[in-house]
């Protein structure tokens, strides 16, 4: 059996922030529910997170019926926070200790690990150009490990080696509370390291496998805001490199972001400046245009969203074409081939099959039958300040520029509201409404002049 401790105690001083450091946000989600990804994708039968700074939020965040937590009130370092939680796992299981600030460990690196582990005790180490900060792995001359030393405790010689203790391990539960009890804070932090339990089990005749990782992001950890930027980038160019791979196009994967799910139908296209929230959907043959939002949206085959457009919480039917500068809010449905221009703002609303509103126009909890027309200027009056009301327009209804739709309001399939008007009362298929002031034309009338400023 798995059980796997997260250390997620600390506050992050260097993040310059109140925010717990594991609660700060890699692509739209806290660092640490990568890393519970990542225990349940290993197999956790049971997952132990070690809390301290900001207990209650980060508490609050893993909430989950195979979470537990542990408070760690002091922070004495790793060995003293893992000794926490460690009482609470099955003697017999396999335990895996990882870092709630270093969230983009890799399934196949974890298995090895634990795989590993079986026999005794396994660690995982990487090859590093700038190890500074990181405890160094020291191996005797036959490359058998030795020790891991800390960067503050080795010496020059030991500060030139380039592979790192990256703090993953795994060993049997059994074992690793002993050697924990064990462990000593003689070091210039006065902590007590969690890596010391590997000199112990050297000591203990118990085998210590070194596992040397392959990916870079195994040790990609987060310690400062600049860290946290560096991260982000490299995590969105490895979702980039999956979608072109899958046979999306993106115009330049530098500037696309990912902040959720996206999944990709064939021939979908990308244009630069692109931030996907939430879940998202894009249908065969889709292009986004530049500078976009879509967040937690659905767009079906062939769909075109142009530039500027910000969709939330929406569907997109198939041909349709949407913006620029188009803004779907929540509860929006857009039918097959229909049109929504620029300056355009949609909530709460269907348009139909066909059915087009291309510019400057609100409509807010409305429904727009098929071929329906709503021209430029027009609004949905929803809310009387209190309640909100409904506007429906059949099949086929023309809406004047510069119309004022006061809802509740209906208009027939076939009705046709003149420009200008202001709409209350329902209006037949068989009927032109017009709701203006009369037009009166002054005769004689001089422009004003203007008056000249005094001394």
């Amino acid at each position: 059996m798995l059980e796997v401790i997260i250390l997620a105690a600390g506050q992050g001083s260097r993040m310059q922030s109140k925010l717990p450091k594991v609660l700060h946000s890699l692509s739209g989600r806290p660092l640490i529910h990568y890393t519970l990804d990542a225990a349940r994708a290993a197999g956790a039968h049971r997952i132990h997170v070690v809390i301290g700074c900001g207990a209650d939020a980060v508490e609050a965040a893993v909430r989950a019926p195979d979470v537990q937590c542990h408070l760690q009130a002091e922070q004495k370092g790793t060995g003293h926070a893992v000794q926490q939680a460690i009482g609470a796992c099955d003697s017999e299981s396999t335990v895996l200790v990882l870092f709630g600030d270093v969230p983009l460990v890799t399934d196949a690196t974890l298995q090895a690990v634990v795989t590993e582990a079986e026999d005794g005790i396994a660690m995982l180490s990487a090859e590093v150009e700038d190890p500074a900060g990181y405890g160094r792995v020291v191996r005797d001359e036959q490359g058998e490990f030795l020790a891991v030393v800390e960067h503050r405790d080795a010496s020059i010689a030991q500060q030139q080696l380039r592979e790192i203790n990256t703090g993953v391990l795994a060993s049997r539960a059994n074992l690793l509370e002993d050697w924990l009890s064990r462990i000593q804070n003689h070091n210039a932090q006065s902590e007590y390291y969690l890596p010391d339990v590997l000199a112990l089990a050297k000591e203990d005749g118990v085998a210590v496998v070194v596992v040397v990782s392959d990916s870079p992001l195994d040790t990609l950890g987060v310690n400062t805001p600049q860290q946290l930027e560096y991260l982000e980038r490299q995590h969105q160019w490895v979702l980039a490199e999956r979608l072109m791979a899958a046979g999306v196009f993106v115009a330049d994967r530098a500037r696309l972001d990912i902040r959720g799910s996206l999944r990709c139908g064939r021939d979908v296209s990308i244009d630069f400046n692109v931030l996907f929230e939430g879940n998202v959907t894009l249908g065969d043959e889709v292009t986004i245009g530049a500078h976009c939002v879509i967040r937690n949206a659905s767009i079906e085959t062939g769909a075109h969203i142009r530039p500027f457009t910000h969709i939330d919480g929406a569907t997109v039917k198939a041909g349709a074409e949407i913006g620029p500068y188009a803004r779907l809010r929540p509860g929006t449905e857009i039918g097959e081939q229909a049109k929504v221009g620029n300056f355009v703002e949609i909530k709460n609303t269907s348009l139909g099959t066909g059915a087009k509103a291309s510019h400057l126009t609100y409509l807010g909890d409305a429904t727009v039958g098929a071929w329906s027309n709503v021209g430029a200027g027009t609004i949905t009056c929803n809310y009387d300040g209190a309640n909100k009301y409904r506007t429906e327009l059949g099949e086929g209804v023309f809406i004047g520029s510069n119309s004022t739709l006061v809802a509740p309001l209906s208009v027939a399939s076939g009705g046709f509201v003149a420009a200008g008007s202001t709409i209350t009362d329902d209006v037949q298929g068989d009927q032109l409404a017009v709701a203006r002031g009369r037009q009166h034309n002054v005769d004689g009338w001089q422009r004003p002049t203007k008056t000249e400023d005094k001394p």
